[in-house]
């Protein structure tokens, strides 16, 4: 084991390198962290989920877009790539690259066994710094469960969870309804 310390980056630093990458990263105080593969049942999860909130938002000035977007909750970093992203309005962009959004109301992360902990964690800590955002939508790639996070008035959050196929989430803050089941479709579960 290597007792080097590693380099730190500057978050222009981050963006060169990530920039120029196949796959990207995200970036916490001078570290780089290599986003990892999906699983299909991930990828089927981010399809529903984008499908529908793209349906619903047409001509409604608000978009959906994927995890090809990178977001920055405050100046100088940390950057993510949420699973899919709804921002409404113009899109506040870091620069002219138009690869880095500033901003957003809806942030989904498909919450997955490597990366459960960190989600709920230390994504949502740092998610909590924009002041734009208003719902953080967290459904299980491994079973029909949904955790929704909802900042009230008050700036406080509520928390929420269903794990009821039938059931409609409301996500208030852009005016769209969806079922636990369309979210789903097509997923299939393995035994744990």
């Amino acid at each position: 084991m290597s007792t080097q310390p590693k380099p730190y980056l500057t978050p222009e630093q981050y963006l060169e390198i990530d920039r120029a990458a196949e796959r990207g990263s995200e970036y916490y105080a001078g570290e780089i962290f290599p986003m990892e593969a999906v699983s299909l049942s991930h990828s089927r999860i981010v399809t529903n989920l984008s499908a529908m909130l793209h349906t619903q938002l047409r001509g409604r000035g608000c978009e959906v877009q994927g995890s090809s977007l990178r977001l920055r909750t405050e100046a100088g970093g940390p950057y993510f790539y949420p699973d899919l992203i709804v921002f409404c309005g113009l899109a506040q962009l870091e620069d002219r690259r138009q690869d880095t959004l500033t901003d957003a109301v809806v942030l989904v992360e498909v919450l997955s066994p490597s990366t459960e902990r960190y989600d709920r964690t230390f994504k949502f800590d740092n998610y909590q710094k924009l002041a734009s955002i208003r719902e953080y939508l967290m459904p299980s790639q491994d079973r029909i469960k949904v955790e929704q996070k909802t900042r009230l008035a008050t700036g406080a959050w509520e928390t929420r969870e269903t794990s009821d196929a039938l059931a409609v989430l409301a996500l208030p803050s852009i005016g769209c309804m969806i079922r636990l089941a369309d979210i789903y479709a097509g997923v299939e579960f393995t035994a744990q």
